[in-house]
């Protein structure tokens, strides 16, 4: 059942991110509610929900209002049996292909989940896919009491803010995304990647939704730009980086228990603070299919 009578939206900073009340995300929603949450979701990129309770199973209902849940990409960690995947009735969340814990905690030497500790450099999820996720959704379980916060970048006024000739000299590139499951670490093209998951997208993409134009690139996952030579395309790289990562065009997310965060990975970057090694951090995400991003 839909308990919503009215959905309110606050701006969390001059660049993206609302916080969205008037909503128990526990219940049912109508298409309506949805299609309200989605306008929200293209105004502001990132939304933010305070106070929520959900189990795996309740956050696999609220996600799939708005697609199909992704299965989520599998590596080489296995991944420890704890309390904290599971609720009663559910199984344990290493054995669901469509959820992920995002945490630093441990069991008997393997960790629960991914992502671990530290701080980690802007990306694209899924970036390296050939259909990257559309929406990603993390669910606040446990936290530190510093740190950890996840900062957002809104790419299209990354886009719109590129000066005139380097958008003119990449109209129509591409570039290459590398996954070799680092946290701040560029990938090495001297070594031989053809095992680790990558695929090239066009470096300006135009949202199917909207229609404006998005910087797709990030620091983390994105190697090279296809047609230049190897020093004038790390060049390039990191005068787009610095230009994304401006303060103006980030909102940084402070964390509370029972946070529930989504954002659309078509035209947002993300990275995360550190935060203390000796605290646990868990976070429980789910994704959206996506299609293959075009400009």
């Amino acid at each position: 059942m839909d308990t919503l009578t009215e959905l309110g939206a606050t701006p969390l900073s001059p660049a993206l991110g609302a916080e969205v009340t008037g909503i128990d995300l526990r219940h049912g929603m109508s298409g309506e509610t949805a299609a309200q949450i989605l306008e929200l979701w293209r105004r502001y990129l990132v939304l933010v929900f305070r106070d929520q309770d959900l189990s795996t199973e309740g956050q696999r209902r609220f996600a799939s209002n708005f697609g199909t849940l992704r299965e989520r990409q599998r590596g080489g960690t296995k991944f420890a049996k704890s309390k904290y995947a599971l609720w009663e009735g559910d199984p344990n969340i290493r054995d669901d292909p469509n959820l992920l814990l995002v945490s630093n905690v441990t069991v008997d030497g393997k960790p629960i989940g991914s992502l671990a500790e530290g701080d980690m450099w802007f990306h694209i999820d899924s970036g390296y896919a050939e259909r990257p996720y559309k929406y990603t959704i993390l669910h606040a379980i446990k936290l530190p009491s510093e740190g950890g916060n996840t900062l957002f970048a809104n790419m299209y006024r990354a886009y719109e803010a590129l000066p005139r000739d380097l958008r003119d000299r990449l109209k129509g590139r591409k570039a290459l995304h590398i996954h070799e499951y680092k946290r701040r670490e560029k990938v090495n093209l001297g070594e031989d990647f053809s095992n680790s998951p990558h695929a090239f997208h066009p470096v300006f993409t135009t949202h199917p939704e909207t229609g404006r134009k998005s910087l797709f690139v990030d620091r983390l996952m994105t190697a090279r730009l296809e047609g230049f030579a190897p020093e004038e395309s790390a060049a390039l790289l990191d005068q787009l980086f610095d230009h994304a990562e401006r303060p103006e065009n980030i909102y940084a997310h402070v964390w509370r228990y029972g946070d529930v965060v989504m954002w659309d990975n078509r035209c947002v970057t993300h990275g995360r603070t550190n935060f203390p090694k000796d605290q646990e951090r868990i976070l429980r995400r789910c994704t959206i299919e996506g299609e293959p991003p075009f400009e």
